[in-house]
């Protein structure tokens, strides 16, 4: 009998007709699962009492391509039964209820294979891609692209912690994300980050194809790698309990990890144990290159017969082994022992041993629970046998190079190709070489498979060749008619005088490099210009001949152009100024100048004028417009301020912020706009201290979310809330305590 705490079969689910490429636990039904294949379905798999299995209660099509990876999305109002995420290599995230067989809706915007997804809190959905990137979805909409990975994202988790994500790549790094923006980049793993885990709010794990495992604080410290496995490790789960966990690979093993150890070693009879999940009852559900799910239990009432747990032995034994997979070194039959070696224990479960039998090699496994050896294999293609014709080709063997001609009369491409290497990925890499369309994927992979029958061992790529790798004084806008701290929809400048602004103007314009020094006419027609716009109740308009040269004298050099600056915030509040300047090619040009200033190796004075005068264009409609096409570029760069440590510049930062939030305020369809102001605000929250300008980031956000609960369900999932109350104790000024509890409220 075996021992509690050891896993044992539980049952074969067969029904999928390819690789089960990923698994995860349901919500509802209470203990099902849901899996993905290469043969395209999703299927959902509901637990059978009477016969100790799982029987298919869904399936879902919605993908033209394999499907990779599945995660689930939390219960809500609309959906009591959560969603079922799938992502595939159409490039395509498909979410499905349980209620239908086709999407509910389609999520598109990557460029190549969804290879990874995972759920947060509030709907939030993250996905990985071959394109390297990753992209936050909320509902239907994509809310952020995660851009900074130079390889593969081929994993992603959201972190307990509201707002916190986490990318692994297959260029080697781990990175951490905050509100769309990387907070650290973890380094240590020598080849593709493969998969992640969630351990607690700080830690997680990480595997990859350097066959290890790594535990990490969220602060960027690596606490403890963990090596058992002997080739690439593609997937991790963790139990119930928060610590201990499951990892499943290339060496056909699932491993059970406890207090820091393997403790168990589950060999398969197949090359690539592509994925797992724990189940609520503690059960692990694996799935495996040959289309087989495979549950495992340490409940002995829901261990499999003895005839079942025989015949899942015999296909064990039954298997072919090549040890070109990393998974048992060379071997020369001359200097392997015979059966009688079977006769002595093994020291550890899992433990592997090869004999020479009748002329042939046998691979056995130690079972501790079992106190016995356990026949994994027959295995094929040791270096004493005889060797097969390799071809070289670019300093590597190949047991084939294929001559491909995609146009009639054009170069012919070789196509070098191992049999024990995945023929789809073989087919990506050499379309991604040659810079041919995606289209033709499954065309060179049928082609690959059609020409290598009878070669192919397994599904499993080769060692070491995976291939992906504003100002004196605020007018605020309405926010839910509760708190109106002003009575207008922008920011205003306050009415400026012209004799301390001329004066400067005249000082540094003596000292002014000769090709910029303006005339005594010039500086006159500046000061009827400044005299113009200062009173926006008088009848005076300002000329075309002033505004061209406000423009002209804008790019003096930057150590003297304040003072210009300070005349052009004031000016663009005025219609006639702002109408001619933003409009088509000038206001292209005006915004790509006030850019140029708001750089990170600019002048504090310059930084903050462009702030000011960016919220100014927002007092007439020209400018709302220019405004808000360039708003992501604006918000970027502006975000980029927040590290200044200058509380006039968070003012102006906030004020920013908070005019776009006015303007998108009742704008439900403009979500991705909303998501960068609630990104922006929340990141500019981490350092800005004063309180004017943390009072008006408040507004910014209750702004955005009010009377919107696709914007509210995104500011939840960024960790708003958590990071915000700390506002609510603050009583001088009154105000932004106030203002705290009015957001928080809207958040709950």
């Amino acid at each position: 009998m075996a021992s509690s705490n050891t896993y044992r079969l539980s049952c074969s689910v067969p029904g999928h007709e390819m690789d089960v490429r990923g698994l995860a636990a349901t919500w509802f039904p209470e203990g099902a699962f849901v899996s993905v294949s290469r043969d395209r379905t999703a299927r959902v798999w509901l637990p059978d009492s009477s016969s100790n299995g799982f029987t298919e209660m869904h399936c879902m099509n919605g993908h033209t391509n394999f499907v990779s990876c599945v995660c689930i999305v939390a219960p809500s109002e609309t959906y009591p039964r959560g969603l079922i995420a799938t992502g595939g290599n159409d490039n395509n995230v498909c979410v499905f209820s349980l209620d239908r067989p086709d999407p509910l809706y389609v999520l598109k915007g990557h460029k190549n294979t969804v290879c990874s997804l995972s759920a947060g809190k509030f709907g939030t959905l993250l996905s990985g891609s071959w394109d390297t990137t990753a992209k936050v979805w909320l509902g239907d909409k994509c809310m952020m692209t995660l851009q900074g990975h130079s390889a593969a994202v081929w994993a992603v988790v959201i972190l307990p912690e509201q707002g916190l994500m986490l990318t692994g790549s297959a260029d080697k790094t781990i990175k951490l994300w905050k509100a769309g923006k990387c907070e650290q980049t973890f380094t240590g793993h020598e080849d593709c980050v493969r998969g992640l885990a969630v351990v607690s709010d700080v830690e997680f794990f990480s595997c990859s194809n350097d066959a290890s495992i790594r535990r990490w604080m969220v602060s960027g410290e690596c606490v403890q790698v963990y090596y058992s496995h002997t080739n690439y490790i593609y997937s991790l789960a963790v139990f119930p309990n928060g610590q201990d966990f499951v990892s499943t690979g290339e060496d056909r093993t699932l491993r059970i990890w406890k207090k820091g150890d393997c403790v168990q070693t589950i060999r398969l009879p197949a090359q690539s144990v592509w994925c797992c999940c724990v189940l609520p009852n503690g059960d692990i559900v694996a799935g495996a290159s040959d289309g087989i799910i495979r549950v495992f239990t340490e409940s002995e009432e829901r261990v499999a017969s003895a005839q079942d747990l025989q015949a899942f032995e015999d296909e064990l034994s039954k298997a072919t082994i090549d040890p070109k997979t990393g998974d048992l070194g060379d071997i020369k039959m001359e200097d392997l022992p015979g059966r009688e070696h079977l006769n002595e224990p093994g020291n550890r479960d899992g433990q592997t041993r090869l004999i020479k039998e009748g002329g042939h090699v046998e691979a056995y496994q130690w079972s501790m629970s079992e106190s016995r050896w356990i026949k994994i294999g027959d295995v094929v293609g040791g270096s004493s046998q005889q060797p097969s014709k390799k071809i070289m080709y670019e300093g590597k063997e190949y047991d084939f190079v294929f001559t491909i001609d995609v146009n009639e009369g054009g170069p012919s491409m070789k196509l070098p190709y191992n049999v024990t290497d995945d023929p789809w990925l073989t087919a990506h890499n050499f379309l991604q070489k040659n810079d041919l369309s995606p289209m033709f994927l499954d065309q060179v992979a049928n082609f690959i498979i059609e020409n290598t029958k009878g070669h192919t061992l397994g599904s499993a790529p080769s060692v070491g060749s995976d291939p992906f790798t504003g100002m004196s004084k605020a007018l605020f806008p309405l926010w839910s008619g509760r708190y109106i701290p002003g009575t207008g929809s922008t920011v205003s400048a306050p009415a400026g005088v012209a004799d301390p602004f001329t004066g400067k103007l005249k000082e540094l314009n003596g000292g002014a490099p000769h090709v910029h020094q303006l005339t005594e006419e010039a500086l006159n027609s500046l000061e009827k210009l400044l005299l113009s716009i200062s009173d926006l109740k008088t009848k005076g308009q300002p000329t075309v001949e002033q505004i061209s040269l406000l423009w002209k004298t804008c790019h003096w050099p930057e150590d003297i152009v304040f003072p210009v600056l300070d005349i052009l915030r004031l000016a663009v509040r005025h219609p006639e100024v702002n109408r001619q300047m933003c409009s088509d090619t000038e206001g292209v040009s005006l915004c790509n100048l006030l850019l140029c200033l708001m750089g990170p190796e600019g002048r504090p004075a310059n930084q903050m004028l462009a702030l000011r005068t960016m919220c100014n264009l927002f007092a007439a409609a020209q400018g709302q417009e220019l405004l808000l096409k360039q708003r992501e570029a604006v918000l970027s760069r502006a975000s980029d301020l927040r590290s200044v440590c200058n509380k006039n510049i968070h003012v102006a930062l906030a004020t920013l912020v908070l005019n776009y939030a006015g303007h998108l305020h009742g704008q439900p369809s403009e979500l991705e706009a909303k998501a960068q102001c609630l990104s922006v605000a929340s990141t500019a929250l981490e350092v800005v201290q004063d309180k004017e300008a943390v009072f008006r980031l408040l507004v910014a956000l209750g702004t955005m979310v009010s009377g919107d609960d696709s914007a509210k369900g995104l500011a939840r999932s960024l960790g708003i809330s958590s990071q915000i109350t700390k506002y609510c104790s603050v009583s001088d000024p009154a105000k932004v305590g106030d203002c705290c509890r009015l957001v928080l409220g809207e958040l709950q």
